[in-house]
């Protein structure tokens, strides 16, 4: 058996139609409500309407992707009990319209960050790439938060000094945007004044503070998603480090052990994504997958270029520091010990998670990292590598 081939796809306004999707070779859809502000109910009736559109087109929706966590539930302040209660009861709902599996996250005010979301690569394709000094003179230099100097070394502050004068008046305006481009699907950002906000409500709310309102959190919904018959699949940190103040909690294999320590269920699942984690430059994918695989719930597979000092840039699939054909083979390893075991979720959905921006896509508008042809092209590899490997094992 072949891991579930899946693709995220954004809902009738993605310019990527199901019909284009059907012909890449994925057959389930990674989808979520994105009209639902968050901490609002998912119903019956919208869940349904979704997923009869996805299901006419010959799919099925294999993945949430995600149903996010208000704010408020992270930070457990203001109206979070009530919160929680709702997310609860989407849970319920969701598996009632039989979809079993969500991804979420739990990272602070921002999903996911990079400095530069069009960085030509050799190929002429383009890509996305994090540098930590950009945001350090973000942080340092735009932000000018009370104590930030503290989080940095004096090589650390003198390099980003250093790109912060080289920069005119337009570049240190655009910071803002790259350092906070918004949630994948939804195109939404934050103004300075807004960032400078939120970042102050977490001034209290510390690496230990974030990790026990996580771990509370998980007590209280992985029961009803258990009584679902859902799998939830925590999202890790990207990058896997604090960012402008904020603690990262989803980072490396000890965070992982302690989280799913927490409430030991088979519902209370990691996402693995193989581009988030091999970001971070001690992380070995492999040994994590092996590790974890059993409370694997769903799968981002991409590939990274990194360094010691934090640096990324986003690579072709199969090439990059991240050693795929030895995340894979785990993956299929735990895939084959499900089936044999008789566990039902043996399924295991895997997307291609990001992709150059390439070919014809050029001239075309698409959230970054999710063009058609780089994602294709992933997908392509994928299944080739997996077939690969499936055949050595028998």
């Amino acid at each position: 058996m072949a891991l579930e081939q899946s693709w995220r796809w954004y809902g009738p306004h993605d310019p990527i139609s199901l019909q284009q999707i059907r012909q890449v070779g994925a057959t389930g859809i990674v989808n979520a409500l994105h009209q639902i502000p968050y901490g609002i109910i998912w119903t019956v009736d919208a869940i349904m309407e979704r997923k009869r559109m996805i299901e006419a087109e010959g799919f099925r929706w294999t993945v949430v992707e995600s149903l996010p966590v208000h704010e408020n539930i992270k930070k457990r302040k203001g109206n979070y009990k009530e919160l929680i209660e709702n997310y609860k009861i989407s849970i319920r709902n969701l598996g009632a319209c039989g979809i079993d599996t969500i991804c979420y996250n739990f990272m602070p005010i921002l999903d996911w960050s990079r400095t530069d979301v069009d960085v030509p690569f050799y190929d002429g394709s383009r890509t996305t790439q994090f540098d930590a000094r950009i945001v350090a003179a973000f942080d340092l230099f735009v932000l000018q938060r009370p104590g930030t100097e503290a989080r940095y070394t004096d090589a650390e502050i003198r390099s980003a000094q250093e790109y912060f004068d080289r920069l005119d008046r337009q570049q240190k305006d655009g910071l803002l945007r790259m350092v906070v481009l918004g949630l994948p699907g939804s195109g939404e950002t934050l103004t300075l004044e807004e960032l400078k906000a939120a970042l102050r409500e977490y001034d209290d709310v510390g690496d230990a503070v974030l990790r026990e309102n996580l771990y509370q959190f998980l007590r209280e919904v992985t029961p009803a998603a258990e009584e679902a018959g859902v799998l939830l699949a925590i999202h890790p940190d990207d990058p896997p480090r604090p960012l402008l103040g904020l603690p990262r909690v989803v980072s490396n294999k000890k965070d992982i052990a302690q989280l799913l320590g927490a409430y030991d269920s088979p519902s209370n699942g990691l996402t693995l994504c193989t581009g988030s984690l091999g970001s971070g430059y001690a992380n070995d994918v492999v040994d994590i997958t092996r590790s974890f695989a059993h409370r694997i719930n769903f799968i981002h597979l991409r590939n990274v270029k990194r360094n010691p000092d934090g640096d990324f840039i986003e690579d072709n699939h199969l090439d990059g520091d991240v050693d795929m054909y030895g995340v894979m083979k785990e993956l299929l390893i735990e895939q084959q010990r499900r089936i044999e075991a008789g566990i039902p979720h043996h399924r295991m959905p895997m997307r291609p998670d990001h992709g150059h921006l390439m070919l014809d896509d050029m001239n075309k508008k698409y959230y970054p990292g999710y063009s058609l042809y780089g994602r294709m092209r992933g997908l392509a590899e994928l299944r080739g590598l997996e077939m690969g490997i499936l055949r050595s094992m028998k």
